[in-house]
């Protein structure tokens, strides 16, 4: 029986865990399996939302690390992890995506000797002041085995050197959790007539659910958008232009709402147009992406979602590192340029898509990772 330290640390993480988590119970009976909670994201009443919808075991290990800058909290993962793998002795740790928790985890295992899994490897911005993609590049250096989404990850991994033979093109876990979890996904109309009662008379559910018209769905939370207070200003004034033709539902990050406060721009969140809605769970978004016009973002993983529901997304970027969701998608790069998000959401008025299913991502993705890791292992 061969040991394995499942690590997760925020809410990108949960929706990759999830199928592998379920993979190694049905698939792998030669590994025992543990999952470790790093607690990178602090906020455990939408962590236990987010393990409940998702089916996740709860973590047999809990970090309870909480926030701070990003030395900070990687430098305290990688304390507290220590002491984890002193006394669990795992042959293996395996990390998902690229948060602080999955280099941290990843550094002090193979400083100890000990085998890395990374699964979602090889995915490039090119961009170095993006701090995931810092992880990216240093998390892939230090594994021993990684588990790309795309074909084009393995060209990545090539040309910084990484060897072929520990590279394995399994597919898209994101989209595991997105097809098993779509007959649960619940729908917009109940999460828009929920926020829009506890609004008050400030908000018309009917606004939103316009048949003839629809929503759109926006998420803000990359410090490049938010952080700037130029970039963060013109970004909301284009936004709230143009949701007077295509209203806005928008799931708040604290962060993006404490920063939208500091520049002034407070009256944004209480347009009868924009609803603007606390964190939710995945069964929500799921169900409000599923259903929307389009979908305007700055997070990976949704372009990648919209992509397999055939939804339209604008990415609020210069870069990405997910091309396939460009490629054979149904995500457009529009940036930050307030002339460019109008142009592109006039072409989407005239738009019609289906869902897109590239390579490998079929729902199978766990399942072929877990049957590699059991043979790699033994």
């Amino acid at each position: 029986m061969k040991k394995l330290l499942c690590i997760v640390g925020a809410r990108p993480n949960f929706m990759k865990i999830a199928p592998i988590m379920r993979a190694l119970r049905e698939d792998a009976p030669g590994i025992e399996a543990k999952l470790v909670h790093t607690g990178q994201h602090y906020d455990y009443a939408m962590n236990e939302a987010f393990f409940l919808q998702l089916e996740i075991p709860a973590p047999d290990i809990s970090l309870e690390v909480g926030s701070g800058s990003h030395a900070q909290q990687t430098a305290e993962i990688m304390k507290r992890f220590e002491t984890v793998v002193d006394a669990e002795q795992p042959d293996c740790v395996l990390v998902v995506g690229d948060v602080n928790s999955t280099i941290a985890c990843a550094l002090v295992a193979a400083k100890k000797g000990i085998r890395v899994v990374h699964v979602e490897a090889g995915l490039r911005s090119r961009d170095r002041s993006m701090p995931e993609e810092i992880n990216r590049i240093l998390t892939d250096q230090l594994s021993d085995r990684l588990y790309v989404t795309e074909r084009e990850a393995i060209g990545n991994l090539r040309a910084e050197g990484i060897a072929e033979e520990r590279v394995v093109f399994a597919g898209n876990v994101m989209i595991d959790t997105l097809l098993h979890s779509l007959p649960r996904a619940i729908a917009a109309r109940h999460t828009i007539e929920q926020a829009c009662a506890l609004a008050g008379s400030e908000k018309d559910a009917d606004t939103f659910l316009r048949a003839d018209r629809g929503y759109a769905v926006l998420t803000l939370h990359r410090p490049s958008n938010v952080d700037d207070p130029t970039v963060l200003v013109n970004l909301l004034t284009v936004l709230e232009q143009q949701c007077q033709e295509l209203p806005l539902v928008f799931p708040v990050h604290p962060r993006t709402r404490a920063k939208i406060s500091e520049a002034g721009c407070g009256p944004f969140l209480e347009n009868s147009r924009v609803l603007a809605l606390p964190p939710i769970g995945y069964l929500e978004m799921l169900g409000l992406m599923k259903e929307a016009r389009v979908v305007l973002t700055d997070s990976g993983g949704l372009q990648e979602e919209t992509t397999a529901l055939g939804v339209p997304c604008l990415t609020l970027r210069e870069n990405t590192e997910r091309p396939i969701t460009i490629e054979q998608g149904t995500n457009t790069l529009v940036g930050v340029e307030p002339d460019r998000i109008r142009l592109a959401l006039t072409n989407i008025a005239e738009q019609a898509m289906s869902p897109r299913q590239p390579e490998y991502w079929d729902g199978a993705a766990a399942q072929r990772i877990c049957r590699d890791l059991a043979e790699w292992l033994r």
